[in-house]
């Protein structure tokens, strides 16, 4: 009689991925949609806490001009809501900050708006750039309709029927975001300043909720038109279609320099997620657990949302291929669940095991989901880990500290920095430069705009510049000798200072080089941190895909439904 091989009795348990390993580039933009997502975290707590959100007033015409009033009650604080609609006309239509014609502008405001902020609210926030807003407003945004689902919907509400399954597939959105402004833009209340038990006090949290407000009043908006074109036909919109259908979400190149620009709010979410991964990894599962058989069924979703895709990828993997590969990672589970093995093997940790076996396997993004499924089996840590999202991101200098301890950090936290070579050719092709015509950033041939103010931070450039620096002081010499030496590397001295010890707060790449993929930092911000799926591939720089996907309606949110909704099944014709 065979036994099956035995992992080694000195197994360590599961550790969090070295820096060396999660941020380089590719596997960064390979992270998906997990518990710890901000779009997620916070539905789970509004579902945890039974949010309410209700609709007060809704005075739009047959054109859709007018303005409509929500109120958001948690259980200790208000928000009130309040849209403004407008005529649909195709001029100064762009998803872009430039735009000037938007579908609807609303506001998120703290507490109960008094007549007067109504007001003021409707006169400033229509001139956007030129605008104030009141002191209680946390954030301003705007959106733009989908004009093929959107109009198919409503034409199709109004002869008494649901729309196209198939036709809604193609976006999986009704409205798309253009613009969330707040954390001070404007006058908005300042994130640093709201209150401990703020419930919008953990990052993006304010932003995304305004997201799904977005989502709320475009689907009240396409039965309100069906309405006023066929009153006597038409029909409310199925609650399984409109669960199916999300908000819509563009980004590009600006997404890049927020990673250089919150490296503290990077590491923490990478943290928490790494944390979370780990913490899964180690459950102690054994053949017949229950949790492998929740795990199967997260997995075999996983599967039917992936086949059910008819998005065109041109860039990215296609659905079809990562929902072939996750059948192949569900059979692997199904054995674990029966026999307590991994490929043959007992292992004392089999979920870590089973990572492990399938990574070289699979692809990157294929992986990456179970790594965000294996999340969902230890809900109550990943969700007071989500909650840890508050970060102070001030960087200060610290003079005191030696020449010698500085450039242990230089060498130790950025050798990957050191090791790069900027001299080679195409290593700083490059420049991050502000568009004039579009006000958005841009990257362009450096030898074509030699003259361009650089908003990329160079990294590799100035750890290396640094280096060499500190080879004038000695290891007892004060940093404040250098300090005053060269003031021209004050900044980038108090972020190395002010990050050591975080180990996942820069990714590994060189932004000025033509090695560098700008959409991988885009994936990461959009599809891991918001939690945005379906997201398409433009020119390799921009991104484009749809938030809360499946996600529970108000008055099921209301109900403390359950926080289970994401990567949802299409639902039947």
């Amino acid at each position: 009689m065979t036994h099956p091989q035995t992992i080694a009795l000195d197994d360590a348990p599961p550790q969090m991925r070295p820096p060396a390993v999660l941020m380089q580039s590719a596997t960064l933009a390979a992270l998906q949609p997990c518990r710890i997502s901000a779009s997620r975290a916070l539905l789970v707590r509004a579902i945890r806490e039974r949010w309410r959100i209700t609709r007060r007033t809704f005075d739009l015409d047959e054109t859709a001009r007018g303005s409509a009033f929500y109120r958001i009650e948690t259980p200790d604080r208000v928000f009130d809501f309040p849209v403004y609609s407008f005529a649909f006309s195709p001029k100064g239509r762009t998803g872009r900050i430039i735009g000037r014609s938007w579908d609807m502008m609303a506001a998120l405001v703290e507490g109960e708006m008094s007549a007067d902020d109504i007001a003021t609210t409707g006169v400033e926030l229509p001139k956007l750039y030129e605008g104030r807003a009141t002191p209680s407003t946390l954030i301003w945004c705007r959106s733009n309709r989908s004009s093929r689902a959107f109009n198919h919907t409503v034409e199709r509400l109004a002869a008494g029927q649901q729309p196209d399954v198939a036709t809604l597939g193609q976006v999986c959105y009704l409205m798309r975001n253009t613009g969330l402004d707040g954390n001070g833009t404007f006058g908005t209340r300042a994130f640093r300043a709201l209150e401990a038990d703020h419930p919008l006090r953990t990052a993006l949290s304010a932003q995304m909720l305004c997201t799904y407000m977005m989502r709320v009043f475009a689907q009240d908006l396409v039965e309100h038109l069906a309405r006023c074109r066929a009153p006597d036909t038409a029909v409310p919109l199925a609650p399984e279609i409109a669960r199916y259908l999300g908000v819509g979400n563009g980004s590009a190149l600006g997404l890049i320099l927020f990673v250089n620009n919150h490296p503290q709010l990077i590491d923490r979410w990478l943290h928490a997620r790494e944390t979370a991964l780990a913490a899964a990894k180690s459950l102690p599962v054994a053949a017949g657990d229950a949790r492998l058989a929740t795990l199967s069924r997260l997995i075999a979703r996983a599967i039917r949302f992936r086949e059910q895709d008819s998005v065109r990828y041109d860039a990215l993997i296609p659905s079809a291929q990562i929902a072939a590969e996750l059948r192949g990672v569900q059979q692997a589970v199904q054995n674990l669940f029966d026999t307590g093995l991994v490929e043959g093997r007992r292992a004392h940790y089999p979920l870590a095991a089973l990572c492990d076996h399938l990574a070289p396997r699979v692809a990157a993004e294929t992986l990456e989901t179970l790594h965000a499924l294996l999340i969902e089996l230890v809900p109550d840590t990943a969700d007071a880990l989500a909650e840890t999202l508050v970060v102070d991101e001030e960087t200060v200098t610290q003079p005191e500290m030696t020449i010698g301890h500085l450039r242990q950090i230089v060498e130790t936290e950025y050798r990957w920095a050191l090791d790069i070579d900027m001299a080679a050719p195409g290593a700083q092709r490059f420049v991050w430069y502000k568009s004039v015509n579009a006000e958005e950033p841009r990257r362009g041939p450096l030898d074509e705009i030699p003259w361009a103010f650089n908003l990329g931070l160079d990294i590799p450039t100035l750890a290396q510049t640094l280096h060499a620096a500190l080879a004038a002081f000695g290891d007892t010499a004060p940093v404040a000798r250098l300090l005053l030496a060269r003031p021209d590397l004050r900044a980038f001295i108090a972020r190395v200072q002010t990050l050591s010890g975080l180990p996942y707060h820069s990714p590994i790449l060189n932004i000025m080089g033509d090695g560098f993929v700008p959409i991988d930092m885009v994936r990461l911000m959009n599809v891991a941190i918001h939690g945005i799926d379906k997201t398409r591939d433009y020119l390799n720089r921009n991104l484009r895909g749809v938030l809360y996907h499946g996600a529970p309606l108000p008055d099921e949110i209301a109900a403390g439904t359950s926080a289970d909704w994401f990567w949802p099944e299409a639902p039947a014709s």
